[in-house]
């Protein structure tokens, strides 16, 4: 899962420094644990790499993800616009806030320029893409009814 906080025209993003997407700007976010709902693991994920706890969380959307060496995973995005606690960059990530309107896609994955403006619109979304390494292959993104 992802976890967007938007605090006054600003989005949290964070530099990831290892794992799946080392280097690209993304996100908090990674797995849910065995009992978790995907709201606790985007509240637990954040807090462990940024040292903010969100609160308001909405769904914004649900994203596939398949790469040509086999691996697959499926993401909740949420967004929160209310947060606890001091901004910590940690082992896992380096963060930090930019305006909404001056978003570095060109540091993101492909996909992220798809769907980010659906989120700041606020329109529900569902994607799926197909990844070659770094390169998308295809992508379907559609809008849910709210």
């Amino acid at each position: 899962m992802l976890m967007f906080i938007r605090c006054e025209g600003r989005l949290l993003l964070i530099v990831k420094k290892r794992g799946l997407g080392q280097g690209k700007v993304n996100a908090p976010g990674g797995r849910i644990e065995p009992g978790e709902t995907p709201e606790q693991a985007a509240v637990r994920e954040t807090r462990e790499e940024v040292g903010l706890t969100p609160s308001g969380l909405r769904l914004a959307g649900h994203l596939d993800f398949a790469f040509m060496d086999g691996y697959s995973l499926g993401c909740c995005v949420f967004t929160a616009d209310a947060y606890d606690g001091t901004l910590t960059e940690t082992d896992e990530a380096a963060p930090f806030w930019c305006a909404e309107s001056d978003i570095p896609y060109d540091r993101m994955w492909a996909d992220d320029r798809l769907w980010i403006p659906l989120m700041l619109d606020g329109k529900a979304f569902e994607g799926r893409f197909v990844f070659d390494g770094d390169r998308m292959l295809w992508h379907r993104l559609t809008l849910m009814r709210q």
